[in-house]
């Protein structure tokens, strides 16, 4: 009996000691707290790659729109064949390849009495651009033109997904607008 009280002493003796050295020792203190920071840190670094990225390619998505509007403004695109998918090659040429424009890109150009009214409406839908309601009417001389240009953007950041999104599935539409009269060409 007491070898068996001598024996407890012994272990208890041995767990106490170990949990005081553990309890010492910080070679592992760093690790710890590196593996503790890391990934939130990381997580928020791609989020705001992520939004920066986002900001690019709107203002490369402005620039194309601006450009293809340009055509449209000036009777170029009238005197090719004014069509949705003309309009949509000049915009996708000035992107410098950034865009997905086969399958995400989206068109409408509307003609407006005035610059007052000139407003689009909400392309999106119970979270889905609704394409029904879009269409391309680049107008004649002298008309008061409203074009704007849609890009379908795949959010790939788990955190701002759900913030950011305003499409169904983390997808965020980007989108371009440019309001003009056209120069008084001739329509033939």
């Amino acid at each position: 009996m007491l070898s068996q009280r001598l024996s407890k002493l012994k272990y208890t003796q041995k767990v106490s000691d170990l949990s005081r050295g553990l309890a010492r020792d910080k070679k592992g203190a760093t690790m710890v707290e590196f593996a503790l920071i890391a990934s939130p840190f990381l997580v928020l670094l791609v989020g705001l790659l992520e939004v920066c990225l986002i900001f690019i390619i709107t203002t490369t998505l402005e620039h194309g729109a601006a450009e293809a509007s340009r055509q449209v403004r000036t009777g170029q695109l009238h005197s090719s064949g004014a069509s949705a998918a003309s309009f949509k090659t000049i915009v996708c040429d000035n992107t410098f390849g950034l865009l997905d424009c086969a399958s995400k890109l989206k068109v409408d150009v509307r003609v407006f009495s005035d610059f007052g009214t000139t407003s689009g409406n909400d392309p999106i839908q119970d979270g889905v651009l609704n394409e029904d309601n879009l269409q391309f009417n680049a107008g004649a001389g002298s008309d008061i033109v409203l074009s704007r240009v849609f890009y379908e953007w795949d959010i790939i950041t788990p955190v701002i997904g759900t913030p950011m999104s305003n499409l169904n599935g983390n997808k965020r539409l980007l989108q371009a607008s440019v309001a003009f009269r056209n120069e008084p060409f001739s329509s033939s």
